[in-house]
């Protein structure tokens, strides 16, 4: 998939290859999540919902073009839990669409996502 912003034309990453970056830089939420004080569940439950849309993802391997469908699919296809499937791949949509227009958060992407909370 090509983006023009008006003066450089970037070709999108591959979904796939776009939700492997992404499960790295998960590694720093969790590392967040687990230092608060309060009750996490909810987040914990909301991150593997999102790791396991990203692992499918991975696995099936959209086109740059069906990401978005495929996310949609993947809501529809579920029936417990669709609030949180939705919630999750709403949230996808808008980290691919950052990727695709920011050349700071590409970079963060390529670079491993580093963080200071990320586990080690």
């Amino acid at each position: 998939m090509s983006v023009s912003n008006g003066e450089v034309t970037y070709i999108a990453p591959r979904p796939s290859l776009f939700c492997a970056k992404l499960l790295r830089a998960l590694d720093a939420s969790e590392g967040r999540r687990r230092k608060r004080a309060r009750n996490t569940t909810p987040d914990a439950i909301g991150m593997a919902v999102k790791r396991s849309l990203l692992h499918r993802a991975i696995e099936e391997d959209p086109e740059a073009e069906a990401f978005e469908p495929w996310l949609y699919r993947q809501v529809m296809a579920t029936e417990a839990g669709r609030g949180a499937v939705r919630a999750m791949a709403l949230d996808l949509v808008q980290e691919w669409k950052m990727v695709v227009a920011s050349d700071s958060f590409r970079e963060w992407l390529d670079h491993g996502a580093p963080s200071e909370d990320a586990e080690s």
